[in-house]
């Protein structure tokens, strides 16, 4: 798999065993698609993680799997942004989670 898959994790570390988290690094857009899709015939949610230069390959990735591979049978469920810093006083990196649910 070309992107890395880690357990989600709830508030407070807890593990939350209805999906997984997966992280996004700057790779074809058709091949982590494939690489997703597999994971949403295991479990039936995903939650794409990606930060900095990656964000647009994960948005192309929900996009290709909502809108071809699955149109009907997936929702996205929630989309948050956010920022984190990189040490002490390192600059802020943008971060995008989407989450992606199959209905069917």
């Amino acid at each position: 798999m070309l992107s890395e898959v880690e357990e989600n994790m709830q508030l407070g570390g807890i593990p939350d065993r209805s999906g997984k988290l997966i992280t996004i690094n700057q790779q074809p857009v058709m091949d982590c698609a494939l690489d997703i899709l597999t994971e949403l015939v295991e479990h039936k949610t995903v939650t794409l993680r990606a930060t900095g230069n990656s964000i647009p390959v994960a948005v192309a990735v929900a996009n290709v799997l909502t809108e071809n591979m699955l149109k009907g049978n997936s929702i996205i469920r929630s989309i948050v942004v956010d920022s984190e810093s990189q040490g002490n006083n390192g600059p802020l990196v943008s971060i995008i989670k989407i989450t992606i649910t199959k209905t069917n």
